[in-house]
């Protein structure tokens, strides 16, 4: 299954992907890592156009794992996912490779959100500040698909379970 873990800087997002590859022995496909991973400092550009190279490239690795074990959850990590566009890739993707798709939607408040941005510490997405959290939340278009919200401002126990909730195959 992909799971497309969408959201603001902040949400959320990475945390939670975390604590549910841990439970679901899934793994974890970070755009922002494997961003500075690929290119020395003076290549990242944080354009979209990197983001959607590193997306490609997730949904890559993705195939990999998938083509070792069908049964394997993949969480799609680092991006918003706050164009209609980048979530129907991961869609298509998901039908190509005959997989299940999910959107966990992480949300919490604003101040919640911007003293998780403060306090973070070293991310790898060295663009990580509140001002992106506003341009973003700006240009977000609402997910339009069938999703779950997840709200972050609760205890990382609460999330997991309702997230868990709503990976499970009807």
């Amino acid at each position: 299954m992909i799971v497309l873990m969408a959201g603001l800087p902040g949400s959320g997002k990475s945390t939670l992907a975390r604590a549910l590859a841990a439970r679901t022995s899934g793994a974890v496909l970070d755009k922002d890592a494997i961003r500075a991973a690929l290119f020395a400092p003076g290549d990242i550009e944080y354009s979209t156009e990197q983001d959607d190279f590193c997306q490609e490239l997730m949904l890559e690795a993705a195939a990999y794992l998938f083509s070792r074990n069908k049964a394997r959850h993949v969480f799609l990590d680092g991006r918003p996912f706050s164009r209609h566009s980048q979530i129907e890739q991961v869609v298509q993707a998901a039908k190509t490779l005959n997989q299940p798709w999910r959107i966990l939607e992480c949300v919490c408040s604003e101040d919640t959100a911007r003293q998780r941005i403060e306090e973070q510490g070293k991310h790898p997405a060295q663009n990580r500040d509140y001002q992106l959290y506003l341009r973003v939340k700006s240009q977000f278009e609402a997910i339009t698909l069938p999703k779950t919200a997840i709200d972050t401002g609760s205890s990382i126990e609460a999330c997991v379970r309702q997230s868990l909730d709503a990976l499970t195959i009807p």
